[in-house]
């Protein structure tokens, strides 16, 4: 039976407020994942709210983890972070 592919996909070391942002999307259901492209690259897939998006972009090892976390961070921030427009209009 032949081997699958070893594929390196790099390493990264988040810190406190990505691992923060990380649960935070656990836990709120929104997930976000590599999806792989060949050997050496890979897509984002973010499910969220019901839907499902798939990065434009694919990106390599050097890369991937660290875009993985700024989307944690971006949808954290998007759900936990009050707007002074939101608050000042009662929304």
């Amino acid at each position: 039976m032949a081997k699958k592919p070893v594929c390196n996909m790099g390493r990264y070391i988040p810190d406190e407020h990505e691992l923060d942002a990380y649960s935070w999307c656990i836990n709120n259901k929104i997930l976000i994942s590599p999806k792989p492209k060949n050997t050496s690259s890979w897509y984002i897939e973010i499910n969220a709210n019901g839907k499902s998006s798939i990065s434009p972009v694919a990106y390599h090892k050097d890369d991937i983890w660290k875009k993985l976390y700024e989307y944690y961070k971006y949808y954290y921030d998007k759900y936990t972070t009050v707007s002074c427009c939101s608050v000042a209009s009662g929304n």
